[in-house]
């Protein structure tokens, strides 16, 4: 996986896979930590299925033999000095931190959060998703409840509406991290 994007994107299936109603995405910037979320409301996974599921050769799909999400998850943030905490409860819900330092040249950039994010809520727009930009004191945070409310019945998968639903991602995104992080 060569970018947080590409995470984001792994993690928020297996939510989706799990049954989630609800998902939070949330990214988190102080001093030199980048933070990373995805919580859900799904089946959630017992201690067992936890040690399994960051084992690269345990996967529950039956199109192959191998489920590297996770792993490749754990090694880069553990090669950027950071790490990653797995909190699950069966018929709770799942939440994956993974820390990264951006100070180390080992940190793999963000890649596109705001197409990642925006294909999220328009291709799902059955769960709840909340996204959420944090800088400091700064935060921007959005729902797939309030997109549809401004939407007032247009769908979320309308080609002009994700198009809007990217641009308002991307333009928070800039507006919370500015230099910050690298695009």
């Amino acid at each position: 996986m060569k970018d947080i994007a590409f995470h984001i994107t792994d993690i928020s299936e297996n939510c989706i896979r799990a049954g989630a109603s609800r998902m939070r995405i949330e990214l988190s910037f102080e001093r030199d930590l980048l933070t990373l979320v995805i919580a859900d409301n799904g089946c959630g996974m017992s201690p067992e299925t936890i040690r399994k599921a960051t084992d690269p050769f345990y996967t529950t799909r039956t199109t192959r033999k191998v489920g590297l999400g996770l792993p490749f998850l754990i090694q880069n943030a553990q090669q950027s000095g950071g790490d990653v905490l797995i909190d699950s409860k069966v018929g709770e819900g799942t939440t994956v931190t993974a820390t990264f330092r951006t100070d180390s040249i080992d940190c793999p950039p963000t890649g596109d959060i705001a197409e990642t994010l925006m294909q999220i809520i328009a291709g799902n727009p059955a769960i709840n998703t909340e996204a959420v930009f944090r800088n400091g004191a700064d935060e921007f945070r959005v729902t797939t409840d309030d997109l549809k409310e401004i939407m007032d019945g247009i769908p979320l998968g309308h080609p002009r509406v994700a198009k809007m639903i990217k641009e308002l991602l991307a333009d928070n995104f800039k507006g919370i991290f500015g230099r910050s992080l690298i695009l």
